[in-house]
């Protein structure tokens, strides 16, 4: 009995410097137009190295929302609800701190006349209406990275070992070329044939049915899509 007394202080002592270490980050999601508090928002803190998640959360019917036992270090902040734009930002966690980032405003796609621009010093990411849109260059990868070396590390996107792709979420179905099937539907196809360095910009969006394009009429159905625009001189080598 004693042996066992000891060994659970011993545990509680090793503990404590291990729970004090745990930071914490806490916000609240607002709608931009309306100032209404939004429940039910994804709040998500990825890897900025290769956006692997480390936390997420839901907010509550406040909009307030609470992510605990976080390590310490710098992090991405992705926030993501359906009809609104996503929203990055990049957060430094002290050991053992509570992180306040105040109201995070979201701003619905159809409000979104304008481009929005969301610049960190993880690199460049831009809202335009239903596409996020990530400046390439601002990503640094080795050299002869591939494409799928550069979406491993995009904050949002995720690719695991046999080429899938995820992005905010949703798996990626399609990957094109400048707008165009890259030789195949296969995305791997595109994503480990071109290397990282031919690319301009990484667009996903969801894609509108064939039938939705041509008739003008939205069926609701979507593809998501990431689409690779390359860079002009890269553009008229591939075309040889």
């Amino acid at each position: 009995m004693k042996q066992t007394t000891i060994l659970l202080a011993f545990l509680f002592i090793i503990s404590v410097p291990v729970f004090a270490q745990q930071a914490v980050l806490k916000g609240t999601v607002i709608d931009t137009s309306e100032k209404r508090n939004l429940a039910n928002t994804v709040i998500a803190l990825l890897r900025p190295a290769d956006s692997v998640l480390i936390s997420y959360t839901r907010s509550n019917t406040s909009g307030q929302f609470q992510l605990q036992k976080l390590p310490p270090g710098k992090f991405i902040v992705m926030v993501t609800r359906p009809a609104y734009a996503d929203y990055y930002d990049g957060v430094e966690l002290a050991a053992g701190a509570t992180v306040d980032v105040g109201k995070i405003s979201m701003t619905l796609k159809t409000q979104l006349l304008a481009e929005v621009v969301v610049q960190h010093k993880l690199g460049a990411i831009r809202i335009k209406g239903d596409t996020t849109e990530y400046v390439a260059d601002s990503f640094k990868v080795n050299p002869g990275a591939t494409v799928e070396d550069l979406l491993k590390i995009l904050p949002g996107i995720q690719v695991d070992k046999d080429g899938k792709i995820t992005a905010q979420g949703e798996t990626v179905q399609k990957v094109l070329v400048d707008g165009e099937e890259f030789f195949s539907d296969d995305p791997t196809i595109a994503t480990r044939g071109l290397t990282a360095d031919a690319v301009d910009k990484v667009q996903t969006f969801d894609k509108k049915s064939d039938q939705a394009t041509f008739t003008g009429i939205d069926d609701g159905q979507k593809t998501k899509t990431i689409n690779l625009q390359l860079k002009e001189e890269r553009k008229a080598i591939l075309a040889k």
